[in-house]
């Protein structure tokens, strides 16, 4: 799966995700391509499931460009825990 080799900290802030994509909204390779509809995290997880659909669907001869990341951390506590003591375990 997709996930950096050396990170600077550990666990990063959310920050936000709200506005419009200014860079990286336009088709650069291909002629097809997906768009994403609301403002969202996306995990490894869910680009590798994208790819292998599309791979599956362009049966042979296809090339699939992957040009986004997952450098941010999804930090969670156990189900059960209570609150404080820090900020939770990235997964």
């Amino acid at each position: 799966m997709l996930s950096p080799k050396r990170v600077k900290y550990r666990k990063k802030q959310r920050g936000t995700r709200d506005g419009v994509a200014h860079r990286g909204n336009q088709l650069s390779f291909g002629d097809y391509g997906l768009v994403a509809l609301e403002p969202r995290w996306i995990t490894n997880r869910q680009i590798e499931a994208a790819r292998v659909a599309m791979t599956r669907l362009a049966k042979r001869g296809a090339r699939v460009w992957i040009r986004i990341y997952t450098d941010m951390t999804y930090t969670s506590k156990p189900i059960g825990t209570r609150q404080g003591n820090g900020k939770g375990a990235p997964e």
